[in-house]
């Protein structure tokens, strides 16, 4: 899978913007500011419908215009697909895939997957659970609309159970109907999140001991209260029952997927705790390339692989595990220079130069 032209109106600091990619690297170089990394995010919210670096839509489109438009055109092993977006000021957007209107976003996910890898992902190890409980979801929703459903039918009833706390907190048999429901859903959410942890610990492992060269040891587990991994739901339903009195005091749901984490160990220390920057560094690596090899793995396509600004975060070891192993693999790169990565691109490759929301190709 492969991207093979990009389309911009009026998206961040670009008027009109359309350039052919190379199914292979694509190298974006230029000083900070200019627009490098806004190629990368638009790639991305094509993907996923959302930026990685804003939730306020509106902030994507470019001042001189009342919207944004965003097409990309990718090539797949089966069926290509043509992906058209609209963000419009008052915060809607519409989104076509080969020019027929998507109804909801579900139809969208999972139909063009990418990996985006940049400094901010450094929060997976360093920052609050809830920043790794949104790398799980994103992943798993690019794979499994089940999964996709059952998250987004678990937000709604905890939003609805977490009001019913605070309006009617005497009324239990409201409560008790909720509770059925999150048990149901979250129950689905959990045991995927634990199948997709084992899997990343299956390629984490071996892609940890290839950058380390084999002087450290990944672990990654999964955090619940959940004691009783067989029956998920039943237990996850009586946790809620006993912390029902308890949530009421609060007025929050203190029990469920909502709440779980995932832990990262560097030969048995916690990489967040007690990690250095380089093994923390190495561990969002590991984690990433590990998230691009289950997409392969279950879809029989590479996802599109963005690099944005992280090389230059990297030593040269980590470096040269990157660039060896994005063969295959349609890879865009943002960088200041391209001295320490020439020597990996070949005569295919495309690298252009940004300024100022221009680009121009160099040969």
């Amino acid at each position: 899978m492969h991207v093979k032209y990009l389309q911009l109106k009026n998206f961040r600091n670009y008027n009109e913007l359309l350039i052919e990619l190379n199914k292979g690297t694509n190298v974006f170089v230029g000083d900070n500011a200019q627009g490098k990394t806004n190629i990368l995010e638009a790639i991305y919210y094509c993907s996923l419908a959302k930026s990685h670096r804003t939730n306020r839509d509106k902030e994507l489109i470019n001042w001189n215009g009342t919207e944004a438009y965003i097409k990309v055109y990718v090539c797949k092993t089966r069926l290509d697909k043509k992906i058209e977006i609209k963000i419009f000021k008052e915060g809607k957007k519409g989104i076509n895939i080969n020019s027929i209107k998507v109804q909801k976003l579900s139809e969208l996910v999972g139909s063009f997957n990418v990996i985006m890898f940049s400094p901010e992902d450094l929060n997976i190890v360093k920052e609050s659970p809830s920043y790794r409980r949104k790398f799980l979801d994103i992943e798993l929703c690019k794979l499994s609309s089940r999964y996709y459903y059952s998250l987004t039918q678990y937000k709604k009833i905890l939003l609805e159970r977490n009001l019913a706390i605070k309006k009617w907190n005497t009324n239990i048999d409201i409560i008790e109907v909720y509770d059925k429901q999150l048990s149901e859903f979250g129950a689905i959410i959990i045991k995927d999140r634990i199948t997709y942890i084992e899997k990343l610990n299956e390629k984490g492992k071996k892609i940890h001991g290839e950058i380390t060269s084999n002087s450290e040891v990944i672990d990654i587990k999964y955090l619940t209260p959940i004691k009783d991994l067989d029956n998920i739901q039943d237990n996850l339903y009586s946790l809620l029952c006993k912390n029902r009195k308890r949530d009421i005091e609060t007025k929050i749901t203190s029990i469920g997927p909502h709440r779980d984490d995932f832990s990262i160990d560097i030969n048995s220390i916690d990489a967040r705790i007690f990690g250095s920057q380089g093994q923390q560094r190495t561990s969002v690596l590991t984690i990433k390339f590990s998230a691009l090899a289950i997409i392969k793995e279950l879809t029989g396509e590479y996802p599109v692989l963005l690099l944005d600004d992280v090389l230059s975060e990297l030593d040269t070891k980590r470096q040269e595990y990157i660039l060896s192993s994005i063969k295959g693999v349609q890879t865009l790169i943002t960088c200041t220079g391209i001295n320490d990565i020439r020597k990996h691109l070949n005569s295919e490759s495309k690298i252009f130069e940004v300024m100022s929301g221009e680009l121009k190709e160099i040969t």
